[in-house]
């Protein structure tokens, strides 16, 4: 299999994101594509999101689960906070 370049992959990973933002945004809520490092996804959770009881199943089950199942090269999800 070929070597994808980093910008093929932010690419995909950034076009997921922005599928899953409306839903994110109806609950008062965003997410910020961060960088892709070494396999993992960094985001940051916005707005309603930071407070959710539900942030990690969202993050996990749901953000994390699409990347992982449609960009092959993305093996985890993480949430930065702060900075």
């Amino acid at each position: 299999m070929e070597e994808r370049t980093n910008e093929v992959i932010i690419s995909e990973i950034e076009k997921i994101i922005n599928k899953v933002r409306p839903y994110l945004n109806s609950e008062g809520g965003d997410i910020e594509f961060l960088k892709f490092e070494e396999g993992i996804v960094y985001v940051r959770m916005l707005g309603a999101c930071i407070d959710c009881g539900a942030l990690d199943s969202t993050l996990k089950d749901g953000i994390e689960a699409l990347l992982v199942e449609y960009v092959p090269e993305v093996i985890e999800v993480k949430n930065v906070i702060g900075e």
